[in-house]
């Protein structure tokens, strides 16, 4: 790995959708999104819906929304282990404002928490989607 460079990987279920030597990447973590630079303090952390933003050259190189997951972080390198993942610009608007649709009528027709908590979580993931492609 080159100096000022940290090692990214995104994985999703299905593959590995990213894996290289970056300038900088900025991840939608659970408690506010953090950024990870070379040298990073090792770190976990629950990944919610929204944009990872991948750097270089101080400007955005790469916008990839993810569902949600989990984020290790060490000193050399990022791994995001992500629910679902794809470049920003492959969000299609009417199909997901369909799911959201359909996610908040899943939530008002909820039976019982569990139903409920998976509902909020599509609805969560669906309006961060649109905001994603929106930006």
């Amino acid at each position: 790995m080159a100096e000022g460079r940290v090692g990214f990987e995104l994985v999703s279920p299905e593959r590995l959708l990213l894996s290289e030597d970056v300038e900088m990447v900025v991840v939608p973590g659970a408690e506010g999104d953090f950024g990870v630079l070379p040298r990073h303090t090792p770190m976990i952390s629950i990944v919610r819906p929204g944009v990872i933003r991948v750097f270089e050259n101080g400007a955005v190189k790469e916008s990839i929304f993810v569902a949600g997951g989990f984020a290790e972080v060490t000193p050399e390198r990022c791994t995001v282990l992500a629910d679902l993942a794809m470049p920003v610009g492959e969000i299609d608007r009417a199909a997901t404002e369909q799911q959201l649709k359909d996610a908040r009528e899943d939530l008002a027709d909820a039976k019982d928490d569990q139903a409920r908590k998976v509902a909020e979580k599509a609805v969560a993931v669906a309006e961060a989607m649109l905001q994603a492609g929106q930006a």
